[in-house]
């Protein structure tokens, strides 16, 4: 592309910008939010607050952390070994969605199978 090109190119996607300025210049929801932030800004620096003491005031959740505490972690789940008495197969799982302990609690009933827990 030649250097006139690109210019041309470039005034008339600067035009076309300026247009959508002016646009949003006389947009009356832009200008409330202008005047919205203003008003907060102005709120701000009257309290000495910034924007993360707004934040942890409006929304105290799990996102803002508390000094000096540790994240909260889940509890280790417990192995379980269940026998079947028939073929005395073994199988160790930590939760309950194992495809042979579905298998066996399909074919013997659950509270069977929950029975074949070893402590």
């Amino acid at each position: 592309m030649s250097r006139l090109a690109e210019f041309r190119a470039a005034e008339k996607a600067l035009k076309e910008q300026m247009a959508q300025l002016e646009a949003l210049k006389n947009n009356a929801g832009l200008k409330k939010e202008i005047e919205f932030e203003k008003k907060l800004h102005d709120l701000m620096k009257f309290y000495g607050k910034n924007l993360r003491d707004i934040i942890t005031i409006l929304d105290p959740g799990p996102a803002a952390p508390r000094a000096g505490s540790a994240p909260k972690q889940r509890k280790a789940r417990v192995l379980k070994v269940y026998q079947n008495p028939h073929t005395g197969e073994l199988i160790e799982t930590k939760g309950g969605n194992h495809r042979g302990l579905k298998a066996w609690k399909e074919q013997y009933g659950a509270s069977t199978v929950d029975s074949w827990l070893r402590h």
